[in-house]
């Protein structure tokens, strides 16, 4: 913090009244405050009771799907072939992706609404210090979603007796899975930035990768279709659609190129989401 001192005359000029203190927040003040605003942030994530619920539902989805596959299922209905432990762990983490966006409207949109925003910009005028912290523990707790439920993807396949299959590509398949579920609720809180509102950000999520994006693939060429946020989800992680045609697949962008255009989205909601912020009264 930085104290400029002003001095000012009198009205007759004889004798100088006393200083006024102004005070201004420097670019070094707000840097350092970083660590206590990422504190801040984890406090706020962990402690609401729904991004709790979202953390602990996603182990347990893991583990339910893979089992259900293993138990019920058995045979991919697009290979004809058995499921197996090396392709079975990571069908999860689409739905991980989704509750990690989840996640990430509400870091934002839940403290619009219960008036707590206010307070937080004026405890740290530095908006961009929020926006930086929230990303970043958004990012983190997206990444703790997908460890957790591609554990339970793997404990669920290995529960439900599959086969190992070829398990040589795990590896990078989770490394993929983990990058996008750190990148879902960067675009999640960007949603929720824009909108403000918790149910019409978690509505306009659900419903937009859940049933526009389908029919939208439908309706425009493969070519376009491709570069939809949610398909560029589902290419990440290397995962095959009920959809897919052999011209959807042989257009198919490579695992590097859907994680460019997916993180792609994710920062420009952000950014659009940042500019709202500064330009909106926080009440």
């Amino acid at each position: 913090m930085t104290i400029t001192t002003h001095p000012t005359a009198s009205a007759s000029g004889a004798q100088a009244s006393p200083a006024v203190r102004v005070l201004q927040r420097s670019r070094r003040d707000a840097i350092g405050s970083i660590p206590t605003a990422l504190h801040s942030e984890w406090i706020k994530v962990s402690s609401l009771r729904s991004n709790v619920a979202i953390l602990a539902l996603t182990p347990v989805i893991g583990v339910a799907l893979s089992w259900i596959l293993a138990t019920f299922v058995k045979i991919d209905p697009d290979t004809d072939l058995p499921f197996n432990v090396g392709e079975t762990f990571i069908f999860s983490t689409w739905l991980t992706t989704v509750l990690a966006a989840i996640m990430g409207t509400l870091m934002f949109t839940s403290e619009v609404q219960h008036g707590t925003m206010a307070a937080a910009v004026a405890a740290q005028p530095a908006r961009w210090v929020t926006v930086a912290s929230k990303t970043t523990v958004a990012a983190s707790f997206g990444l703790a979603m997908g460890i957790l439920g591609m554990i339970g993807g793997l404990s669920g396949a290995i529960l439900g007796g599959l086969a190992k299959g070829d398990t040589s590509g795990m590896a990078s398949t989770a490394l993929w899975g983990l990058l996008l579920t750190a990148l879902a609720p960067v675009l999640g809180l960007g949603v929720g930035m824009i909108l403000r509102h918790s149910a019409a950000a978690v509505s306009i999520l659900l419903v937009w990768a859940f049933v526009l994006e389908n029919i939208a693939r439908a309706l425009i060429p493969v070519s376009s279709a491709r570069y939809l946020p949610f398909s560029a989800a589902t290419g990440i992680l290397g995962m095959s659609s009920a959809t897919d045609t052999p011209e959807s697949i042989a257009a198919a962008l490579t695992p590097f190129q859907n994680a460019v255009l997916f993180g792609g989205y994710a920062f420009a909601l952000l950014a659009i989401g940042t500019t709202l912020f500064y330009r909106r009264d926080t009440d």
